[in-house]
């Protein structure tokens, strides 16, 4: 994921910020508690596609 686009990238349910998780291949909304699917590279930002995310994995 190029970083200069992750800088343009907001989340489309808050419009805050997202974190990228090379590993798992998922833009991170924690405000919005979503983590959104990259696939071949690209962001796929539609909430239905977005998995929650537990308090867990938001270091809760």
């Amino acid at each position: 994921m190029d970083t200069r686009l992750l800088e343009l990238l907001v989340c489309p349910v808050t419009k805050g910020p997202l974190d990228y998780n090379r590993e798992a291949q998922e833009l991170i909304s924690r405000s919005a508690r979503l983590a959104y699917p990259v696939r071949d590279g690209i962001p796929i930002l539609l909430e239905n596609e977005a998995r929650p995310l537990t308090d867990d994995e938001l270091g809760l």
